[in-house]
Formats: structure tokens, C-alpha cells, sequence
């Protein structure tokens, strides 16, 4: 079949496609935490996607632009924070880029430690996680599968970590009932 120049052509199987459902790029202050905490929640409910924790996505986000503000030159005058969340056909990836930094993004293992967290809730609540450096900045990001009807585990396992795509490890599991606390600038 022949496709006219400048036009598509749909595909024939009705696989589904990954999408950016949102972005915002915010200022690296901490006031700024709670407008993305809203634009993430707001985002997921828009998009009507089953089976995300939009409460889970809205938490490990939070952390991630925390860790952004306090921890890269994101949070010096001028900088700033982005977030793009991308809606694939059995979860949704979160990235939270951020203007770089001297080191790398580091997983702190006590669970009991009073700060320094939000990479260990990443690392505990997300099926994958992982970031890439270039010389723009570093992107953080997380996969949260979407839960199957019922309510049983989906996709890869929590905690799996990649630097970069085909490269995963898997991260030293914790008991789920350890309790851990947000390290979010503003709650």
C-alpha cells in the first residue's frame, strides 16, 4: 500500500504506545516541591491510567526533586527542576532532571537514618529506577508498574536499579515493614 508524502500510515497491530502525559519545569527552590507534588497527582488523575499508585509516583517524585534542590545546582540562584512523566501501556516512567552536580546520586542503606532517604524509598518502592549523567545535568528516574486487575504484582521486580537501559542490578531488598520517612523539604 502506498503512503501519500507527508502522511502517516497507522500502525496495523493495536499494541500500545508509550506518551509524555506531562511535564512542568519549576524553579529549584524548595517552595517548588509541593507544585510538583500537585502537577504529578493531577497529571496520573488526568490520565486515567489503571493500576498506578499515583500516591507512590506522587512520593518517590517528591523525594527525587528534593534530592534535585539540596544536592545539585539545581538549587543555586537560577536553577532549576524538570519532571516528565511518560505513560507506558503497563506503568508509568518518572524522570526528575536536574542541572548536575560533582557526584553521583548515591542510595544511603540505613534504613533508620534520620535524613537522606528519598533514594532509599526510590530504590524500595519502584520496580526499576536509575540515572543518566551527560554534561547538561543528571536524570533521575523510576518505574512504577501498573498493578493487574486484582491487584497482584506486575513487571519487574522493586528495586531493580539501572544506570542505564539493559544494565540492571538487583538492589539488596528490605523488609516491608520497616518504616520510612519522607526527606521532602516541604510536606
Amino acid at each position: 500500500m502506498d503512503t501519500p508524502a507527508g502522511s502517516r500510515q497507522r500502525r496495523s497491530d493495536s499494541t500500545p504506545r508509550a506518551s509524555i502525559l506531562g511535564s512542568v519545569t519549576v524553579s529549584g527552590e524548595p517552595e517548588q516541591v509541593s507544585r510538583v507534588r500537585k502537577f504529578v497527582a493531577q497529571t496520573l488523575a488526568a490520565a486515567g491510567q489503571p493500576g498506578i499508585d499515583s500516591d507512590a509516583a506522587t512520593l518517590l517524585t517528591s523525594e527525587l526533586v528534593t534530592n534535585a534542590i539540596l544536592h545539585t545546582d539545581s538549587g543555586r540562584p537560577g536553577g532549576n527542576v524538570t519532571v516528565v512523566i511518560r505513560g507506558l501501556p503497563d506503568g508509568v516512567l518518572v524522570e526528575v532532571v536536574d542541572d548536575g552536580s560533582a557526584g553521583t546520586p548515591v542510595v544511603k542503606e540505613d534504613a533508620l537514618a534520620g535524613e537522606g532517604q528519598g533514594l532509599y524509598l526510590v530504590q524500595q518502592m519502584a520496580a526499576q529506577w536509575g540515572y543518566l549523567r551527560d554534561k547538561g545535568g543528571t536524570t533521575v528516574w523510576f518505574y512504577l508498574a501498573a498493578l493487574p486487575p486484582g491487584g497482584g504484582p506486575a513487571g519487574p521486580r522493586r528495586g531493580d536499579q539501572c544506570r542505564a537501559p539493559g544494565r540492571a542490578r538487583t538492589a539488596s531488598s528490605t523488609p516491608p515493614q520497616i518504616a520510612a520517612r519522607s526527606s521532602s523539604l516541604v510536606t
